[in-house]
C-alpha cells in the first residue's frame, strides 16, 4: 500500500478486541489527540473496540478529562499499565476501583520496557523500582486486588537484587509527528519530544501489529532521511490533524523556541515572587554546582529553572527534562517536558540510559509525605493515585538528591524585615510517622551513602545513617513551635544552622558569586578530633596565581598552626581550573601534600577531571588516590589512617597510573 493516508475513523477501525495498545505522549507533547477522540467515539457509537490493554509511559491527559482520559468508558478498558496517572484522574479512579486490572510501573522501566519488546526480549531488567511499591515484596505495582498477574519479579544475580520486568506483546501503536509523505515516513520538525516513537513502531511491527501516526501536513515531495524520526516501513496509517487536535501541548499551541525552530532570549523570563515557593527553589539553588547535570521534577522544582535564569547561572548547568530535553529552561504546568532552547532532544529510553546509569549529578524533586527513615511518597495517597511518573528511575540514581516542598499543605506565609513568618498552617502534616506508599526509600539510599537533602520553606533536613536530622532553620522560625509541632515524629536534632539570609531578600542573591566564586575562608573544615582537614574546591575559581598561591598559604599556615601533619579530604567537584595556571596548581597541590599530609584523597564525579588529576599528580610523584564519591574518598581515609604513613616520593613507593580502587568501595548509586 503505497499511500498509508486515512482518516482517524477508518484506522481505529483496525483495533480489535483485546488488542494491546500503546501511545505516545508526555503530558500533551507528542500526544495523538484526534486518534484518542476516534478510538472514543467508535466505541460510544458501535461498543466497539472493547477490552483493550492500555500501556503508556506517561500519562497524555491534562488533567480535565482531555488525552487518554477520554478512554475511561466501562467495557473499553480490560487492563491499564502506566508510569503516571496525575493527568488521567478518570483513569485513575477505575484504576483504584478495580473496575480494570491496573499496574502503575516507573516511567523508565515502561520506556525501556518498549525497547525490550522491540528487539523481542521476553524482559527487561533494572534494579530501579527495589525497596518501593514496585518491588514484589511490596506489591508489584499493582494498584488493586483485581488486579492478579505479576509483571515485576525480583531476582538475585551475582549476589545482587534485581527486578525483571515482564515482557508482552503490542498489537497496536498509535504515535504522533509533524510530517509524513506519503510512504508513511515520519518527521518531528515541529514536536518538543520525540520520546518512544521508534521502539513503540518497532515494537508493534515486530509482534505482528500496527502503527498508527498522527501528523499536521503531508509533504509534497521527499522527506530529508536524516530528519526522519519514524521510517515508512514501519507506518501502516497515517492520519492527518487539524490544530484542535495537534496543539503542540496542552497550554501552548506553537512555541518555536520548544523545538528549537528559533531561540528566545535569553532573559525572557518573568522573577519570581519572593514566596514560599521562591524560598524553596532558592535553597535548591544552592546545591548547583557548575557543570552539573541536573533533573527537574514537575511541581515545586519547577522554579529552580525561574532561578537559575533570574540569577544568569542557567548556562553554567544543564538542566533535564526525563522526557529528553537537555539543556535551556525547563517548563513547568501543561508544558512540562518541554524547554525553552533546549540544547538537544534525544529519545526518551536514551533520556533514562543517562538517569539509570548515574549520569545525574543531581535531581530536584518535590514530596508529598516524608517519615522518619526518610522514604518519600509521592504517589498514591487515600483515595488518590498519581502514579510514580520518572520519579522513581530518577531518585534512585542522581548522585545528589533534594526533595522540596511546603513543611505543611496551603500554608500562608510572609517575609517581613528579612524572616519567615508562619500566618496560616497547612491543614495536613506531610511529615508523618510513615508514609502510605514507598516511592523513594530511605533504607535504598544510606545502603548507596546517596546524599539526600529535603528542603522546606522554614527548614532543611538531611538524611543520615540514623534517620532524618534538621541541619537547617530560616530565619524567625522556631524549632519546637513552627516545626516540631508540625511533625509526627522527631528528627534528629545536634546544631542546626541558620538558612542563609540571603535567601529571604529581594532582588538577585548574585548566586553566581556565591556558588562558582567562593572564597577560600569558605572552602577549608579542620576536624581536630579526627586530625583531619576537608577542603572543598566547589566552586572555587583558578583564574590567576594568586588563587594558586592563597590555597598553598592557607595550609601552610594551618600546619604551621598545628605543628603537625594532618590527614586531607579534597573535594574537585566544580572546580574552575584556567588552563594557564593547570600545572603551577598541581604543582602546588604535590608540594603542600608533601610537606603537611599524613594521608590524602581526593574526590570528584568526573571521570575527565579524575584522569586529570591522577595524570598530574603522578607526573610530581605523588600517589594520586582520586575517587568518585565523598564516601569512597572518606573509605580510603579511614582505612589509610590505620597504616603506616610512607610520604609520597619515599623509597618503596611506586607511581600509579590509574586512580586507587578503595577498598571500601560499594557500588555506585546507579548500582549498576
Amino acid at each position: 500500500m503505497r499511500n498509508k493516508i486515512i482518516s482517524a475513523a477508518d484506522a481505529v477501525a483496525m483495533i480489535r478486541p483485546g488488542d494491546t495498545v500503546a501511545t505516545s505522549g508526555f503530558v500533551g507533547i507528542g500526544t495523538p489527540n484526534a486518534v484518542i477522540c476516534a478510538i472514543e467515539k467508535r466505541f460510544l457509537e458501535l461498543g466497539e473496540p472493547r477490552n483493550l490493554t492500555l500501556v503508556f509511559a506517561a500519562a497524555p491527559g491534562d488533567g480535565k478529562g482531555e488525552g487518554l482520559d477520554r478512554l475511561a468508558h466501562n467495557g473499553l478498558l480490560k487492563r491499564v499499565v502506566g508510569g503516571h496517572f496525575g493527568l488521567v484522574p478518570n483513569l485513575a479512579r477505575r484504576a483504584l476501583s478495580g473496575e480494570c486490572e491496573a499496574y502503575n510501573l516507573p516511567l523508565g522501566c515502561v520506556s525501556h520496557l518498549f525497547r525490550e519488546i522491540a528487539g523481542g526480549k521476553p524482559w527487561m531488567m533494572s534494579k530501579a523500582g527495589l525497596r518501593t511499591f514496585v518491588d514484589p515484596r511490596n506489591g508489584g505495582g499493582k494498584i488493586n486486588s483485581t488486579t492478579t498477574e505479576d509483571l515485576v519479579e525480583l531476582m538475585e544475580i551475582d549476589g545482587e537484587e534485581w527486578l525483571r520486568y515482564k515482557s508482552f506483546p503490542i498489537n497496536v501503536a498509535i504515535l504522533r509527528g509533524t510530517t509524513a509523505d506519503p510512504l508513511g515516513n515520519i518527521t518531528m520538525e515541529n514536536e518538543a519530544l520525540t520520546l518512544d516513537n521508534l521502539s513503540l513502531a518497532t515494537a508493534a511491527k515486530n509482534c505482528g501489529g500496527f502503527v498508527i501516526v498522527q501528523v499536521e501536513s503531508i509533504a509534497d515531495g521527499w522527506l530529508n532521511p536524516h530528519a526522519v524520526k519514524i521510517p515508512g516501513a514501519l507506518v501502516d496509517f497515517v492520519v492527518v490533524a487539524g490544530a484542535k487536535h495537534h496543539a503542540q501541548t496542552y497550554a501552548t499551541q506553537y512555541n518555536g523556541a520548544f523545538s528549537g525552530e528559533f531561540r528566545a532570549p535569553p532573559d525572557h523570563a518573568a522573577s519570581m515572587e519572593l514566596n514560599e515557593r521562591k524560598i524553596i527553589a532558592r535553597r535548591c539553588a544552592f546545591e548547583l554546582r557548575k557543570g552539573d547535570v541536573v533533573n527537574l521534577g514537575i511541581g515545586m522544582p519547577e522554579g529552580v529553572a525561574a532561578v537559575a535564569t533570574e540569577e544568569k547561572i542557567i548556562t553554567s548547568v544543564s538542566l533535564t527534562a526525563e522526557a529528553g530535553t537537555i539543556g535551556g529552561i525547563p517548563q513547568g504546568g501543561l508544558d512540562f517536558g518541554a524547554a525553552v532552547n533546549p540544547e538537544s532532544i534525544i529519545g526518551q529510553n536514551q533520556m533514562f540510559d543517562l538517569i539509570d546509569g548515574g549520569g545525574l549529578d543531581l535531581a530536584c524533586l518535590s514530596f508529598a509525605q516524608v517519615d522518619a527513615q526518610g522514604n518519600v511518597n509521592v504517589s498514591h495517597f487515600a483515595d488518590r493515585l498519581a502514579g510514580a511518573g520518572g520519579f522513581i528511575n530518577i531518585s534512585q540514581n542522581a548522585r545528589r538528591l533534594v526533595f522540596c516542598g511546603t513543611f505543611t499543605d496551603r500554608l500562608q506565609t510572609e517575609i517581613r524585615d528579612g524572616k519567615l513568618a508562619i500566618l496560616h498552617e497547612g491543614p495536613r502534616a506531610k511529615f508523618i510517622e510513615e508514609v502510605e506508599q514507598i516511592t523513594f526509600s530511605g533504607e535504598y539510599a544510606r545502603e548507596g551513602h546517596q546524599t539526600v537533602l529535603y528542603v522546606t520553606e522554614r527548614c532543611v533536613f538531611s538524611l543520615t545513617a540514623e534517620g532524618l536530622e534538621l541541619t537547617e532553620v530560616a530565619p524567625g522560625i522556631d524549632i519546637e513551635r513552627d516545626i516540631l509541632a508540625h511533625m509526627k515524629f522527631r528528627p534528629i536534632i545536634h546544631k542546626p544552622r541558620e538558612m542563609a539570609a540571603v535567601i529571604f531578600t529581594e532582588g538577585p542573591m548574585n548566586l553566581d558569586k556565591l556558588l562558582f566564586k567562593r572564597p577560600l575562608s569558605e572552602c577549608m573544615e579542620f576536624d581536630a578530633e579526627r586530625n583531619t582537614l576537608s577542603l572543598s574546591l566547589v566552586g572555587y575559581s583558578v583564574q590567576t596565581s594568586a588563587h594558586v598561591e592563597a590555597v598553598r598559604e592557607a595550609v601552610f599556615a594551618l600546619y604551621e598552626r598545628l605543628g603537625h601533619r594532618f590527614s586531607a579530604v579534597i573535594n574537585y567537584d566544580g572546580i574552575d581550573i584556567a588552563s594557564n595556571h593547570s600545572d603551577a596548581w598541581f604543582t602546588m597541590a604535590a608540594e603542600v601534600e608533601r610537606r603537611c599530609y599524613d594521608h590524602v584523597s581526593r574526590y570528584t564525579a568526573s571521570a575527565f577531571l579524575r584522569l586529570k588529576l591522577g595524570a598530574a599528580l603522578t607526573e610530581r610523584d605523588v600517589v594520586p588516590h582520586v575517587f568518585e564519591s565523598q564516601h569512597e574518598a572518606a573509605g580510603y581515609l579511614l582505612d589509610a589512617t590505620h597504616r603506616p604513613h610512607v610520604p609520597s616520593g619515599a623509597p618503596g613507593t611506586h607511581r600509579l597510573r590509574r586512580c586507587q580502587p578503595c577498598p571500601h568501595r560499594r557500588p555506585r548509586i546507579s548500582r549498576r
